[in-house]
């Protein structure tokens, strides 16, 4: 089990690898100025982890009354993995829009990009984290 500091610095190396890559390679793909996709990478991340711990508490509390528990089945699983990029997804388009004068077409066409990117992102760097900081007990 990885520890509380363990777990602080693999979310602020997530975010920090995340931005590092996300922003320069938005602002190429949507020919978008650096410090513009930059601002709405910075936002949009800010964004998704307040909204991750808000999301997860809400839906815990809303389990507990409706189920009386909060574990969860597949079904839920999913539903719960749904939802909460339905949430994000409300949230980024249109401050996407705004902030970069596009039309809510090409900012959900941005936002879906940087869904992909992330979940490559994701993949790599937690595989890559696991190698450079092993578990304590997976190392004996």
């Amino acid at each position: 089990m990885r520890t509380r500091n363990d777990r602080i610095r693999h979310a602020i190396l997530f975010e920090l690898f995340g931005l590092a890559l996300s922003a320069p390679l938005g602002a190429w793909l949507f020919d978008q100025p650096l410090h513009d996709m930059g601002l709405v990478a910075v936002v949009c991340a800010t964004i998704a982890m307040a909204w991750n711990y808000l999301y997860n508490l809400l839906f815990d509390r809303a389990m507990l009354r409706l189920r009386g528990s909060v574990q969860k089945t597949l079904t839920i699983r999913v539903l719960h993995a749904i939802l909460f990029e339905l949430g994000l997804l409300l949230a980024f388009v249109p401050f996407i829009a705004w902030q970069l004068g596009v039309t809510l077409w090409t900012a959900l066409v941005m936002d879906a990009a940087f869904v992909v990117f992330y979940l490559v992102f994701a993949f790599v760097f937690n595989w890559l984290y696991d190698v450079i900081f092993p578990i304590p007990s997976q190392t004996a």
